[in-house]
């Protein structure tokens, strides 16, 4: 399986990062891209993925939540840190209307600023994405086919879930299937296996029957066996596929049970 989105340097993880990927690979978890929230969290992303060969690779971006930390310097760190082989992708970038902590329109900017350094650098985008289905349907509507992209942790209604796979992206699901809440199924159905990917973003978010605990890439096995529950397919078809569609996403070959990095 391939842990498409998780947060390994997140400070739940300082004490024992270590055990929790080696618990996820004894758990079947055999590949992971560690996804960053900023420029500094991208470093220490990078040297968690040189320290680990199951990591296969690392994100660099600024999450929207810290949308207001947007400066020319902001841009010249990311455009930097994208030259790094291990560096598979731009973000975690986006628009977060539910918390607001950034204000919508420096959101944006941020965001659309972002989707420029991914084309520039001909690497896939990694967005998040909640409460904000209007405004990011009309990003999709104008910047959609000029970069690869993943909606992750896919929460949003079936017109974003529409502009996004118009666009060509992918789309990914997280523990949130698992919980009794989820009430569209139909959305996992929807998605073409080759643009399905599969995640935990751990330490957030734990599936069934792990809620109230940390999350860790080892609970993934639970959302591919839910994922494969509402597509009435078997668990280890869907294990294979979303790795297909996550080793696709992330240009990766299936060379080596790493993965091959990219520059390799």
């Amino acid at each position: 399986m391939f842990d498409s989105h998780l947060h390994l340097t997140a400070e739940l993880f300082d004490e024992d990062v270590d055990e929790v990927v080696a618990r996820a690979q004894a758990a079947g978890v055999s590949r992971m891209v560690t996804i960053a929230t900023d420029p500094a969290d991208a470093w220490t992303a990078l040297a968690v993925t040189r320290r680990h060969a199951g990591v296969v690779g690392c994100t660099a971006g600024l999450h929207p939540h810290d949308a207001s930390a947007w400066r020319t310097d902001t841009a010249d760190s990311l455009r930097t840190l994208l030259t790094e082989p291990d560096v598979l992708a731009v973000g975690e970038t986006g628009l977060d209307f539910h918390y607001d902590h950034s204000p919508r329109e420096i959101q944006r900017a941020a965001f659309e600023a972002q989707l420029d350094l991914a084309t520039e650098a001909d690497l896939p985008v990694v967005v998040h994405s909640r409460d904000a289905d209007d405004e990011m349907r009309d990003v999709l509507r104008h910047r959609g086919g000029d970069v690869r992209g993943v909606l992750h942790c896919f929460t949003g209604g079936d017109a974003l879930l529409d502009a996004g796979l118009e666009a060509g992206w992918w789309v990914s699901f997280g523990g949130i299937v698992t919980f009794r809440s989820f009430d569209a199924p139909e959305q996992v159905r929807r998605v073409p296996w080759e643009r399905l990917m599969i995640e935990t973003d751990s330490p957030y978010l734990a599936p069934v029957p792990r809620r109230g605990r940390r999350n860790e890439p080892a609970f993934l096995p639970h959302v591919c066996e839910r994922v494969a529950e509402l597509r009435g397919a078997r668990t280890d078809e869907t294990a294979v596929r979303t790795t297909d569609a996550a080793l696709s996403f992330y240009g990766l070959n299936r060379g080596s049970a790493g993965g091959a990095k990219r520059g390799t």
